[in-house]
């Protein structure tokens, strides 16, 4: 084993010059990472060299080159003579030794200790002194990868995502063995390559998988517990959160042996039990239901490889309804804030007769005026005719009294997050509402058996949970507690359709499906800076980069409102107990302080007052 050797200065004869980037680059692995990594590099103008133990490997690297390059050129995005050019850039070798002459070389073999420190120690023995050593890992440490080799300070990270060739972030890691000028060059080459380069320190996962795989982890947790199904998480995620693929889709994509491997790493430094993989993916990885790759993960695919879903015996049957829903022709809405004017908007978009009460005339008129205000918006933007928007307001009824909802068939609450009044608001809904009206709450964090026991009538309350705002939203939460029945279920799956909504149903435990996987992840990119790991808008722009999310955790957190985050996380954390979840204290010195977001026009960054 080597010693350890500080980190070389600027001036060290090692050390590269300050304006030069590598361009011979070698590639060793060219399964679907390295070969795309080879393509980033031939595309913009760098010498490669792709290396493999097997021969088919490369063979079929090349073929892919030779069919990615042909469809440029079909789109007009590269002329024949530059694909020419390109491919003539790139030569494929099964020995090491063709390494030789490169200034960078990238490893992309397995995720295994034992082979990327043989392949570093080859290495040591064929490259110049001056060569830089990457690692593309996003499991093993860096650190231990570079004391096993000679020349510890030109080891570092490079972390593509995949597909390389469109994925734009790049981490760069640093180990405390590592030169800056090594940085500095390989920071340089991903600007070159047109990517953007976040970087981060030594630890499993960097920033974009340490926060992806704890999420992911935690949707096959609720799957495995039988939950709620597969098709409902991952639309919950996709249609409550705007991601590009759900968190058990995504797992089929990635491998679902490598993300348990990544999470094993995670483990092994965290010990946080939310890291610890759940026992599902050991089972599939034994089982070698490892995803896409094999044909079956936690979806099935028509072939091995394949991306096309194909129905199995866990595939939901259409029109399976348990029982018949009831007739709801008109709605009450429950408040005068935000969500109740949007939701009141929904049904009335929707064809159907609203009562919007709340506490007072004033504040009903109120909110049905917040509502004329959002359809003007939407006839100024041509979505809808000036009379079409005038005849969706006529179905809104403003009152200042809830005795108003006595002939609704359906009454929604919007009122407070705050469980007492809610169940005060339910007692005065079972009086005032007639048999066999269904009571929904939209909350997102309080028990909806709570509200249920406030009425005589449990049997006909159910969670409906809205995400904001309502009118542009897809996604329903329809939440059922041990005494919601089959008919008030039904109901309100059939509502969801008569709206234009998804539902996905849910039991009623905290978070239910959506907040339950998304604010560990928005808890854990707060400790992350809290730690000084990262900055906030290297996050950001990981998240966004590399795994395809709408906004950075800093960005939503800020929009959401961080006391809003704050109690979130607190009833989180009480109802499951696991000290992985405990609010960040970075989170709750905000909230003392006052930082509460756009709201508040500070939270984690500045933002402008209205």
């Amino acid at each position: 084993m080597a010693s350890p050797l500080s980190p070389l200065s600027p001036l060290s004869p090692l050390s590269p010059a300050p304006d030069r980037t590598p361009h011979t680059v070698a590639v060793v692995g060219l399964g679907t990472m390295g070969t795309g990594i080879a393509e980033v590099l031939a595309r913009a103008g760098r010498e490669v060299v792709g290396i493999d133990i097997s021969e088919a490997a490369a063979v079929r690297a090349v073929a892919a080159l030779e069919a990615t390059t042909a469809r440029a050129v079909a789109r007009g995005r590269l002329t024949e003579p530059e694909r020419a050019d390109l491919l003539a850039r790139v030569r494929t070798s099964t020995d090491l030794r063709a390494a030789a002459d490169a200034d960078l070389v990238i490893e992309v073999a397995p995720e295994s200790y034992e082979i990327k420190q043989r392949i570093f120690r080859e290495l040591d023995a064929v490259v110049r002194p001056d060569t830089i050593l990457a690692t593309g890992t996003n499991a093993l440490s860096v650190t231990r990868l570079a004391a096993e080799s000679g020349r510890p300070e030109r080891v570092l990270g490079l972390h593509f995502f995949n597909p390389a060739p469109a994925m734009k972030l790049v981490e760069v890691v640093s180990s405390v063995l590592t030169a800056p000028a090594a940085v500095t060059a390989v920071t340089r080459l991903a600007l070159d390559l047109g990517k953007e380069p976040v970087a981060v320190g030594d630890r499993p996962g960097f920033v974009a998988d340490g926060l992806l795989f704890g999420y992911l982890n935690q949707a096959a947790a609720m799957y495995e517990a039988r939950y709620a199904s597969r098709e409902d998480i991952d639309a919950a995620m996709r249609l409550g959160c705007g991601l590009p693929m759900g968190p058990l889709a995504l797992l089929d994509l990635i491998g679902v042996d490598t993300a348990r491997t990544v999470l094993e790493a995670m483990y092994a430094e965290s010990r946080d039990r939310l890291h610890a993989p759940a026992p599902i993916l050991g089972q599939f990885s034994e089982a070698g239901l490892t995803g896409r790759k094999a044909g079956r993960g936690f979806y099935t695919y028509a072939t091995a490889g394949s991306a096309t879903v194909v129905p199995d015996a866990l595939t939901p049957l259409t029109g399976s309804g348990p029982a018949p829903g009831r007739a709801v022709r008109s709605v009450g809405v429950a408040g005068s804030g935000t969500m109740a004017s949007g939701i009141a908007e929904v049904f009335a978009k929707a064809g159907y007769d609203v009562v919007l009460a709340a506490r007072g005339d004033e504040k009903a008129r109120a909110a049905k005026a917040r509502i004329g205000a959002s359809l003007a918006r939407s006839v100024d933007r041509g979505r809808l005719s000036a009379e079409a928007a005038a005849r969706v307001l006529d179905r809104i009824t403003p009152a200042g009294t809830y005795d108003a909802f006595a002939d609704v068939d359906l009454a929604v609450e919007a009122v407070a997050e705050d469980l007492d009044v809610k169940r005060q608001l339910f007692g005065t809904l079972d009086k005032v509402c007639k048999p066999g009206a269904v009571l929904a709450t939209t909350t997102s964090s309080l028990p909806v058996v709570a509200c249920a026991r406030a009425t005589s009538r449990p049997q006909d309350v159910i969670g409906m949970h809205f995400f904001n705002p309502a009118p542009a939203m897809k996604l329903v939460e329809v939440v059922r507690t041990v005494l919601t029945s089959d008919q008030t279920h039904a109901t309100v799956r059939d509502l969801c359709a008569g709206i234009k909504k998804h539902p996905v149903d849910c039991g009623d435990r905290a978070g239910f499906i959506v907040n339950a996987l998304l604010f560990p992840y928005l808890n854990n990119a707060i400790k992350m800076v809290q730690e000084h790991y990262a900055s906030l808008d290297d996050i950001d722009a990981a998240m966004k980069l590399g795994g395809g999310y709408p906004m950075g955790p800093f960005e939503l957190l800020d929009v959401v409102g961080l006391d809003v985050s704050l109690a979130i996380e607190r009833v989180l954390h009480q109802a499951f107990r696991d000290p992985g979840l405990a609010p960040a204290p970075l989170l709750e010195h905000l909230v003392a302080a006052g930082c509460l977001g756009q709201k508040s026009g500070r939270g984690f960054r500045e933002h402008p007052k209205n």
